[in-house]
Order: C-alpha cells, then structure tokens, then sequence
C-alpha cells in the first residue's frame, strides 16, 4: 500500500473528529449544567369545585294508560310525544257489552216506574175505601206494600243505570294528569282490556334525576355535609346544575331531596333523588345527562396541571428542595372545573416551591436554575 496515502487518510481522520468536537462530544458527556424553569411558592386560596355524577331523568309521575273495559279501539285522538291536559280524552273504546248494559239498565227503569204508577194509582183507589169501611184495612195495607216494593225496585233500577253509565263512560279514556305522551302500541281496531297499557302519560312539570354512588363514595359525602343527621345535611346541600346529553346548560337549578336508607347488595350503591322544575317541558321521561354538585373549599393548595404528570395512574410533580433540586414528588388532586388546575389533597404543603412549567425536560433530582 501507498504510504502516502495511508498518511493522507490518518490525516482526514484526524480532522474529522477535531471538527466534530466543537459541536458534541461522539463518547457521552453533553451539556450537564443547570436549566432555569419558572416556579411558584404554593399559598392558601379558596376555590369551587365540583363533583359530577351521570343521571337518568324520570317524570314525577309516569303513568300507565290502561282501559277499564273490555272492547275495540274507536278513536285515538292524541299521537305519541303530545303534552296533554288533565282529564283530555286520549282514546275512545267500543264496547258493545258497555252499550247493552246501558239500554238494558234503561229498560229495567222504565219498566220499574210502570210498577211504581200502577201500585200508586191501587193505593190511591183503596185508601178511601178502606177509609170508608168498605174494604178491609188489610187490603190497604197489600197494596200500601206492593207500592213500596215498586219504589225499592225503582231504586235498584236507577242503580244499575248509573252504573251502567259509569261503565260506558268508560269508553272514553282520559288523561290523569297533565303530562306527555309516550308511546303507542295499539292502534284502531285493535282489541283491548285492561291488561294492556294503551300508553303512558308522563308528568313533567317536574322531573326527577337519579344517580348513585357507592359506598365508600357515599361515606365521603355525607362526612363532608354540615348538618347531624342525614335529613340535615341533605337540607343544607347547595342547588346542583344539570347538564344535557348533548352539553347544554339546563337553565334551572335542582336540589337534591333524598338518599335511599340502604345501600343496595347486588349494586354496592345507594340511591339519589334530585328534584328538577321543568316550566317549558324541555326535560322528559329517560333523558339522560349529568349533575354538578359544587363544594367550596376556603383554604386549599392549587397548582397548574401542566405542573403534573403521571405514570402508573399516579399524579407527580417536581418540587424544589435546597433551592436548586427538582424532586419527583407523588401528590393526590382533584381537578377544577375549568380543567386548568388541580387542588391539591396529599403530597404538598403551603410554603412548597414547585417547577410551574417546562417539566418535560426534567428527570428526578436533576440539578435546576430557580426562576422566581
């Protein structure tokens, strides 16, 4: 081999790797020194939050609709979804037995005031007799008899029409309350009787939201309630916010009324109950959303979320210690409503320095600049 050449390449080489240093070193050992983050000294403040809970939203009245007799669908004079008045009609049943009843109570009516006029008109051409001497008291009294049968039978008569006409009224089903229409499973002609549900009315005027919780949730929250009993700490629970399967804001406020006593076996949960006014009848029966609970804490430690990362499902931040060391510190929060902060439960103290932004770049006890 040339041994020009051989020096001519050791020579490159040589310059090669001189050049390269002057950007990095190719054996490990980058820049080390300390980076400047912003931090924040950690304070006392009050704050708002809030706990939200998925409901479903019921009628306080859902109603089933049955027939009280026996026969076919007439009419339908309401369609499914329709707000309804109390006592409106919502469906008109043929019944032919009602209708027979009815002309059969009247006939046994007509033929019982016949009875009453012919044992009136005895009575009337015997009492003077009677008076008289000509005819017998006994025979009188017969026929004072016969008279007061006619009046009881008379009676029993316009009974049984009242009734009658009470069963054919029947026929015209109305509504309860006032209320919404649901659906509507049975249409003209079909047969009916009251076992089938013609359809449900659902009262709305207010409508209640019911959520659970389970048990140990259950325990936090009656333990954080003012009040010695649970009816109290009930009552002195704030108004809670709907919010809509589709994010809307329902504009009126709800309270929450009462907690089941038990907590359900299969489930582990308890049941809750909160009441809803609905004056325009936007809520209905198996709506679905989610309630805000607020909570207002007086002195709590608030920190930016971007100050925290996870792993393992775990909350970190990096507090500063000694001035100059960014330490991985485990914390417990709760997030704020506008899901910008979080208020710090565990892990922190008032007084605490933590790195406020940039955290990405940081590793446990790496050496750190303090911008205050």
């Amino acid at each position: 081999m040339d041994l020009k050449k051989i020096v001519f390449g050791a020579t490159a080489l040589l310059v090669m790797v001189s050049c390269g240093n002057k950007n990095s070193n190719p054996f490990g050992g980058g820049d080390t020194s300390p980076k400047e983050y912003p931090t924040a000294v950690l304070q006392e403040q009050s704050v708002e939050l809030e706990s939200v809970y998925p409901v479903t939203i019921k009628g306080q009245e859902d109603i089933e609709i049955r027939p009280r007799i026996d026969g076919f669908i007439d009419a339908i004079y309401v369609d499914e979804g329709s707000v309804v008045k109390k006592g409106q009609t919502l469906f008109k049943i043929n019944s032919p037995q009602a209708a027979q009843a009815v002309n059969t109570a009247k006939a046994a009516v007509s033929s019982a005031e016949a009875q009453v006029q012919t044992a009136k008109l005895n009575v009337d051409r015997i009492r003077p007799l009677a008076e008289k001497g000509i005819v017998s008291q006994v025979q009188l009294d017969t026929y004072m008899n016969a008279y007061t049968s006619a009046l009881a039978t008379k009676a029993q008569a316009d009974a049984t029409l009242t009734n009658a006409n009470a069963t054919m009224s029947w026929t015209n089903v109305s509504s309860p309350v006032d209320g919404v229409v649901g659906s509507i499973p049975f249409r003209l002609g079909s047969l009916v009787n009251n076992g089938n549900v013609l359809t449900t009315v659902s009262s709305t005027s207010n409508v209640f939201a019911n959520f659970s919780l389970n048990e140990k949730e259950l325990v936090t929250f009656l333990a954080n309630l003012e009040g010695k009993t649970q009816a109290e700490k009930i009552k002195n629970l704030p108004e809670i916010s709907l919010r809509m399967a589709d994010g809307t804001l329902y504009s009126e406020k709800g309270k929450i009324k009462t907690i089941t006593g038990q907590v359900n076996v299969t489930t582990g949960s308890a049941n809750f109950r909160a009441d809803f006014p609905n004056p325009h009848g936007i809520l209905r029966s198996g709506f679905s959303g989610n309630i805000s609970i607020p909570k207002h804490i007086e002195k709590a430690i608030l920190i930016p979320q971007v100050a925290t990362f996870t792993k393992q499902n775990k909350h970190l931040t990096y507090k500063v210690v000694n001035d100059s060391i960014a330490i991985q510190t485990l914390i417990s929060v709760v997030p704020t409503p506008d899901g910008k902060s979080y208020v710090v439960e565990d892990g922190l103290s008032v007084g605490d320095r933590i790195i406020t932004n940039g955290i990405a770049t940081l590793s446990d006890s790496a050496r750190v600049i303090v911008k205050k």
